[in-house]
């Protein structure tokens, strides 16, 4: 069911799920990175499904709404407490007039993100960058109610998992409702993958 307001909707703070809940989600994190990394006997797998049963079959009963889970509206917490963007964290670096604004900060691709031969995923990056590119349209523009309409991405060396790497995302232009938005990810001072994308502000109520 739709939201009862309609159209693209911020999520709203919440504090449910108590203070034990960041702690729940870097534990199913670490349950993720595990689960692709671990080589054990097949009884110790048969006990992980039980246990891993057990969480579900707890867990089942409060399926709820997006509307109404924690998950995305725990603001406190890193990616407001939702599992599936990569592991980051940008700020705004704010030029002397404003005009020039952009985010910089880290992302680090986790065991769970790995594509083969130490790389981390091709759709993996993608992600990262659709969540960067989006934040950056809409805090560097003040305009909340946005989506994507294309995403280009230019894979330049191997994305290493397990080491934080460095990130930034600037504004290219507008035009209209149109809003360009660039990105570039670097390992020191190697280029890894940079990408552009369109987002498109929302007419009100759209979806």
């Amino acid at each position: 069911m739709p939201h009862a307001g309609g159209g693209f909707n911020p999520p709203e703070p919440t504090d449910k799920g108590g203070p034990d809940y960041g702690r729940f989600l870097e534990a199913m994190r670490a349950l993720q990175d595990h689960a692709r990394a671990a080589n054990a006997p097949d009884e110790v797998f048969s006990r992980a499904a039980d246990a891993v049963q057990q969480v579900c079959d707890l867990l089942a009963p409060f399926d709820a709404d997006e509307w109404s889970s924690p998950s995305g509206r725990r603001l406190d917490l890193p990616m407001r407490g939702n599992l599936l963007p990569v592991p980051m964290k940008v700020e705004r670096e704010r030029s002397q007039d404003g005009s020039a604004d952009r985010l910089r900060g880290w992302a680090r691709f986790r065991r769970f993100h790995l594509g083969r031969n130490g790389a981390a995923h091709g759709g993996a990056i993608a992600l990262l960058f659709d969540s960067v590119l989006g934040t950056a349209s809409w805090l560097l523009t003040g305009g909340p109610y946005q989506r994507t309409a294309y995403l280009h991405i230019n894979y330049r060396n191997i994305v290493p998992i397990d080491k934080e790497l460095q990130i930034e995302a600037w504004v290219s232009r507008t035009e209209g409702r149109k809003i360009f938005v660039e990105t570039r990810l670097c390992d020191g001072d190697t280029l890894l993958t940079d990408a552009e994308a369109l987002f498109v502000v929302l007419k009100p109520g759209q979806p």
